[in-house]
């Protein structure tokens, strides 16, 4: 636990102790800047811990290369001064079963191209080859042998303790309730521990956001939904590639075993803000290329009657949501890993003997664009936003970290953040 005490002013603010928010810390603290973290629970206790630990370019929205190329870049330097966080470098590779997913794959490399990736398209053969088996299940695949692999429960706390290490101030059990504001700029942040004056904040809340920028009379048109996942019993080395197949993906982790789930099975617990938000998100519930619609599962009961009874307004001096739900704590969905893991086996015969040995379930924050959204928040000079990863922020965070401690000393980002920024879902 990062256990520091709350200073009375700091220059940057930050909301949330996930990457995103931790690789800004990080940042600021290296660049001698005074910041203080704020987390609610505690750091990487929700999705930033619970994701599937790939650093990838592969496959990615092309708007968003140029960002994911810089945090492979930013990963291999993490990695010189922290061993321990699982970095590797093994690739990722993208199976095609049919002709209209291999063209897909096809059509990828024409962006991976123009970045000069090292991305390339295996045959039939050699997609076999890869898994080690001679079945020509698959038509081919698509593969970035220099796209990576982290451990998240290792990795995101690792960089908070460098962060502390040079400078940051990151407090634990210390929720963000309200900011203020003096001539329309933010000033200061109450907590439930007091107040802090500050020169800008960083929101960087995860599937919190949208909340929190409700509560201050600004919209956020962000979703969240729930993914199950699962880590194998040791097994014999199948690929250091990280695989994505429809029906289950697997990534070899430090301790022997796999990470074993599937792409886009998500649940989603319909609630007031899907109707707030149904018009900004039904092109992409409505995309024949969106597997993950398509496989999306729907449920409505409790979670519509508790946001229902949830105001967003509240005094400084009230205890808030924030403090109330500490941590997201999802249950997995067993029935659908089991089938996951059966598809595994099938997929990959070394996995044959291959238990699970721990399941879990994470909120992922989910934008209509499946696109982040990165940079100043229109209307509110002094606030920065950091979020709606859709699912893919892990390999992406210290790139996004790496920008909003840019913009936060008034500098410019090493990469366009154009395409991210909030003002898009209102023009």
């Amino acid at each position: 636990m990062i256990e520091s005490e709350q200073p009375p002013s700091t220059e940057v603010v930050i909301i949330g102790g996930g990457i995103a928010g931790v690789t800004t810390a990080y940042y600021l603290a290296e660049a001698g800047i005074p910041v203080v973290l704020c987390e609610k629970g505690r750091i990487a206790g929700e999705q930033s811990s619970r994701n599937w630990g790939w650093i990838r370019k592969h496959g990615r929205d092309p708007r968003e290369l140029p960002g994911a190329v810089l945090a492979l870049r930013l990963w291999g330097e993490i990695a010189t001064r922290a061993s321990d966080i699982g970095f590797h470098i093994g690739g990722v590779t993208y199976l095609a079963e049919t002709d209209t997913e291999l063209a897909r794959l096809e059509a990828w490399l024409e962006h991976a191209k123009l970045h000069q990736l090292d991305s390339r398209m295996l045959s039939s053969e050699e997609a076999d080859k890869l898994l080690g088996q001679s079945g020509r299940r698959f038509k081919g695949a698509a593969t970035t042998p220099s796209d990576a692999r982290a451990e998240p429960a290792r990795a995101v706390p690792t960089l908070a303790r460098m962060a502390a290490q040079s400078g940051a101030i990151l407090l634990e059990q210390c929720a963000v309730r309200t900011l203020e504001r003096s001539a329309g700029r933010v000033n200061a942040v109450i907590t439930e521990k007091g107040r802090i004056t500050c020169q800008s904040v960083v929101l960087a809340g995860g599937a919190w956001c949208s909340m929190m920028m409700r509560h201050l009379g600004l919209d956020l048109p962000q979703l969240a939904v729930k993914a199950s996942v699962q880590r194998t019993t040791p097994a014999p080395l199948v690929t250091e590639s990280a695989i994505h197949a429809k029906n289950a993906s697997i990534r070899r982790r430090a301790d022997g075993g796999y990470t074993v789930a599937r792409s886009g099975a998500s649940t989603f617990h319909i609630t007031p803000a899907a109707f707030r938000y149904f018009r900004a998100f039904l092109p992409t519930l409505t995309d024949p290329t969106k597997d993950q619609a398509r496989q999306l599962k729907y449920r409505i009961g409790q979670p519509f009657i508790d946001e229902l009874l949830t105001s967003v307004h509240w005094k400084p001096d009230q205890i808030t949501p924030f403090e109330q739900a500490r941590i997201l704590e999802p249950k997995p969905d067993h029935r659908l890993l089991d089938q996951v893991l059966s598809d595994a086996k099938r997929l990959h015969p070394g996995l044959q003997q291959v238990r699970s040995a721990e399941r879990w379930a994470g909120m992922i924050e989910a934008t209509p664009d499946e696109l982040p959204v990165l940079g100043p928040v229109d209307g509110l000079p002094g606030l920065l936003i950091a979020t709606g990863f859709s699912g893919h922020g892990f390999g992406f965070g210290p790139a996004a970290g790496h920008a909003m401690a840019a913009l936060a000393q008034g500098q410019e980002p090493l990469f366009d953040l154009n395409d991210f920024r909030l003002s898009r879902f209102s023009s």
